[in-house]
């Protein structure tokens, strides 16, 4: 099931972005989009000059212990301090708008995979390669949802274009480790130790967020292949968290019918 996780992110540059792309470039590497959906110029400084501005204006130097200039910039911009932010199309809206809490809940998919991870690894389950692949694919997807079809310009979509494969590869993945796992012929509660607990969270996190995406793909903001994305990525989770359980050799939680007991003081 191991594969590598190669980072699908944008690398061109944009002609006339401004004079520091060299210094933006590398904080765009470091500074990661679903930290904060009011940091999408911090992430995003190759969309346009206006965009770019603002971080630039916000880089520090100061001496490193060769003598060099180091840079360090700010974590933070101020730009959202009046609860809007900008998306890539840079069109400035309110925190709550469905493509930010899209967003927001994409991050929060992605940080528990990141703790689910943790588990695996202490387990010695053979799964963290493809978790980490899944949020290298989530940066890419959040790149996607921050640029609305209906706004952003054609180069601005080509750059944030999502990869259809990654679908397929999810699929691929669920039938190896489905071939792996005994038959379900029950429901199972979420269970079977502290990885396959986690891996179900981050599925029930990934349902939310698929959820979150379905009014923007409605309004042709965003391309279905996201939604489809999320939604097998769903299964993927359901799957690898029984992969989990019996790895570690846990037994899962099947689900009973639970019956009031009859008061027989009565």
């Amino acid at each position: 099931m191991q594969t590598t996780c190669t980072d699908r992110r944008p690398t061109r540059q944009t002609t006339g972005c401004c004079e520091k792309w060299k210094i933006c470039q590398p904080l765009k590497m470091a500074t990661r989009l679903l930290q904060s959906s009011s940091r999408l110029c911090v992430t995003f400084p190759l969309m346009n000059k206006r965009i770019c501005k603002p971080l630039c204006q916000q880089l520090k130097f100061s001496q490193g212990s060769n003598g060099g200039n180091v840079k360090v910039p700010k974590i933070y911009t101020k730009t959202g301090d009046k609860g809007t932010s900008v998306t890539i199309a840079g069109d400035r809206r309110p925190k709550d708008d469905d493509i930010f809490e899209a967003l927001g809940t994409t991050d929060e998919l992605s940080s528990a995979i990141g703790l689910a991870r943790e588990f695996c690894v202490e387990a010695n389950i053979d799964i963290d390669m493809q978790l980490e692949e899944i949020q290298c694919v989530l940066q890419d997807a959040g790149s996607c949802i921050a640029t609305p079809k209906n706004l952003a310009s054609q180069n601005q979509i080509s750059l944030t274009q999502f990869d259809a494969s990654s679908v397929d590869t999810l699929e691929n993945w669920i039938d190896d480790c489905t071939h792996q796992l005994p038959p379900l012929k029950n429901f199972i509660l979420p269970s079977g130790g502290k990885a396959s607990s986690c891996l179900h969270l981050a599925r029930s996190i990934c349902r939310r967020a698929e959820r979150r995406l379905v009014p923007l793909v409605d309004s042709q903001q965003l391309d279905p292949k996201v939604a489809r994305y999320f939604n097998r990525l769903s299964d993927f989770l359901f799957t690898v968290a029984r992969y989990a359980a019996l790895s570690e050799g846990r037994e899962e939680t099947i689900y009973r019918k639970i019956r009031p007991s009859k008061d027989k003081t009565k």
